[in-house]
């Protein structure tokens, strides 16, 4: 197994030197099941920029030496309202006090060294130090009888559980992007899991 030396945040401008290769990260990572994202570097680009531009965003980053091996993103869940607003419509909860921990990517050779605790626990120590009061994040959802779903898969439902988190039931948000094997992109359903700080 691959060693992984340093877990540690990345912001302003630390944070901004590291989008490329968090999107090399997301585009390698998210190729296996569930996501099966089909992904390139200028769409990357693109979905990273709200990181970018904001002041309170956070990469989480997993390091083997100096080589970015894990990251892990967040940011005001307002910085994304146009992305996730509809999936909140109706549900009394005020988007301004929930912080989005959006994706952790982690190179497979790497796992089982407890980064996705490392990646929660320093989102969550930034979402509290900036004041917000509840953290979220989303989960694509896929049929159990998926052709592509590995028969060894297992959820995360129970690491998330045991780190506070729970479904946001009826929260779902939609997202496109192309699956690997496909020509266009198609909406997935992603669940929304939230917990209190």
């Amino acid at each position: 197994m691959a060693k992984v030396t340093d877990v540690h945040a990345l912001t302003g401008s630390t944070l901004a030197g590291a989008l490329d290769d968090v999107a090399r990260l997301r585009i390698a990572v998210f190729r296996a099941w569930p996501y099966l994202y089909d992904g390139d570097l200028e769409y990357e680009r693109r979905y990273l920029q709200s990181y970018r531009d904001s002041d309170k965003a956070i990469v989480v980053g997993a390091f083997d030496g100096d080589r970015l091996i894990g990251a892990s993103t967040g940011a005001p869940l307002t910085d994304h309202a146009d992305d996730f607003a509809a999936a909140f419509e109706g549900w009394g909860l005020d988007l301004a006090e929930i912080f989005y921990c959006a994706e952790s990517v982690l190179l497979p050779e790497y796992r089982g060294q407890g980064v996705g605790h490392r990646f929660f626990d320093l989102r969550e120590a930034h979402a509290r130090s900036l004041g917000f009061g509840k953290c979220a994040f989303c989960a694509v959802q896929r049929p159990q009888d998926h052709p592509m779903r590995p028969a060894s898969y297992r959820p995360l439902d129970e690491f998330w559980r045991a780190r506070g988190y729970e479904k946001l039931t009826g929260v779902v948000a939609q997202f496109s992007w192309k699956d690997l094997g496909d020509k266009d992109e198609t909406l997935k359903p992603l669940q929304f899991w939230i917990r209190d700080l």
